[in-house]
């Protein structure tokens, strides 16, 4: 019998991932209290499953409120915005309290670690889906070689939350179930990753001209661009010996050229505009007026200026012809009213939320895929990788996404560890801390919910 039933857990938000995550824990026979700013976004969590409470709690601004569920539960889930972690940790320390989050180790969660030794509490990090079941088997291969007396002279890993290949039916082939605001600004993000033994570096307003084909299915079109900063990963993952060190994000082909369009245009741009200001203002309007066009210019002189824009970074002509068919489905050249927005970030996000939202009866996916190169103690060389690829169910009442399935339930995997004391380490921890925290999290995770991911040698 598992010695978390009876625990207390106290799960901090209520967005879309957070359901599979209280379904495994209450089914565990842990009792989950849901805090949210909003009672009743914690109540819906909460209605379907025994031993759950639903309270409201604003995490931020009723520091005594958050103080007093921390103090009468036994672990604290953190599935709020990242920024917010350190906030809590803090407060779990004072009350001697584990916490378990899916997000990245922060600089200001690093600041704490030797409090929360000193506390002797754990902080499972780095526990869902991407950073999450990725760490579990890149440790895993990499141990392997290891022991083997091999090396990983490269490792490459690619990550796409996306639709399902029959609902990729727009021009970028993608879509959003949350606000795409935060989705947008990540693809201005710069990166660095090892190349050849050498950091490279890529502008975030170049990341999308750094993206190129991704051959994982010969059935899925795909492309990859840099994601963040893989340099750190050369270390976490003990990989010296690595040249190469990469992590990507994966996007349907098309993607990156029309957000190229949308950059260079100037639909990123996050400054009030006057423009925008004026009631009645149309989209091609807009248009015309980031493109430093006359307030005169025809629709087809407009459209012109951005096809030449384009061209710039694009030399077959049915590629154009393509990018500019997704600006028109976008609506850049409507005579439609932009709307009440201020910056034309604001209003391009609107526009997509609405467009490009999923609708009912259509599913996501993930691909998540590791390649390493290996260097074998004899000297032979292989090429191997691990794979996986999940649907979400299709929208409807009741239903789990990809996404939440990959981020939830590898989360609870890690509360239950923690709980019944199998994880006992103290302070900061991830997946890559040791291969014994990767190699419980990533069994309990296929025996539990069939979650892994498929590994073969490729070369």
């Amino acid at each position: 019998m598992s010695s978390a039933i009876g625990k207390k857990a106290l799960l901090l938000g209520a967005g879309f991932v957070c359901e599979p995550a209280v379904q495994a824990l209450s089914v565990a026979g842990v009792e989950v209290t849901v805090a949210c700013r909003t009672l009743s976004a914690s109540q819906a969590l909460t209605a379907n499953y025994k031993s759950t409470t639903a309270i409201a709690l604003d995490v931020v601004n009723e520091p005594e409120a958050l103080c007093a569920a921390i103090s009468e539960t036994n672990i604290v889930i953190s599935l709020v915005p990242y920024v917010h972690h350190a906030l809590i940790v803090s407060a779990a320390i004072k009350y001697n309290k584990p916490v378990v989050t899916t997000s990245y180790i922060s600089p200001a969660l690093w600041a704490l670690d030797d409090q929360a030794k000193a506390a002797g509490i754990t902080v499972l990090n780095e526990i869902g889906l991407d950073p999450g079941i990725d760490h579990l088997y890149a440790v895993k291969t990499i141990d392997e070689v290891h022991k083997a007396g091999g090396q990983v002279k490269a490792f490459t890993s690619y990550c796409g939350a996306l639709p399902a290949p029959e609902n990729s039916d727009n021009p970028l082939g993608y879509k959003f179930s949350w606000s795409p605001r935060g989705g947008l600004l990540a693809l201005l993000n710069s990166a660095r990753w090892y190349r050849d033994n050498e950091i490279a570096t890529v502008d975030g307003k170049d990341l999308m001209a750094a993206a190129s084909p991704q051959p994982i299915f010969p059935g899925f079109r795909l492309v990859g661009y840099p994601n963040r900063d893989s340099v750190g990963f050369r270390d976490f993952y003990n990989i010296p010996e690595a040249h190469t060190v990469f992590r990507g994000t994966l996007r349907y082909a098309g993607f990156p050229e029309i957000i190229r369009a949308l950059v260079t245009i100037g639909y990123f741009l996050q400054e009030r505009m006057a423009v925008l200001e004026k009631s009645g203002t149309t989209w091609v309007q807009l248009t015309t007026f980031l493109l430093g066009l006359s307030e005169s210019s025809s629709p087809r002189e407009v459209e012109n200026t951005v096809r030449q824009k384009v061209k710039a970074f694009i030399t077959d002509n049915d590629d154009v012809d393509r990018v500019l068919s997704g600006l028109r489905w976008i609506g850049l050249f409507d005579t439609t009213p932009v709307g009440a927005y201020h910056t034309p970030l604001d209003a391009l996000c609107a526009v997509l939320e609405t467009r490009m939202a999923y609708q009912p009866g259509e599913r996501d996916m993930i691909v998540l895929q590791h390649i390493f190169n290996i260097t074998h103690a004899d000297g032979s060389v292989e090429k191997r990788s691990s794979t996986l690829v999940e649907y979400g169910d299709p929208l409807g009442p009741g239903s789990r996404s990809a996404m939440a399935k990959l981020v939830g339930l590898p989360c609870a995997v890690g509360v239950l560890a923690v709980l019944e004391g199998r994880i006992s380490a103290k302070g900061m921890l991830a997946p890559w801390s040791s291969a014994e925290i990767v190699g419980l999290l990533r069994d309990e995770l296929k025996d539990r919910f069939g979650i892994e991911m498929k590994e073969q040698v490729i070369g």
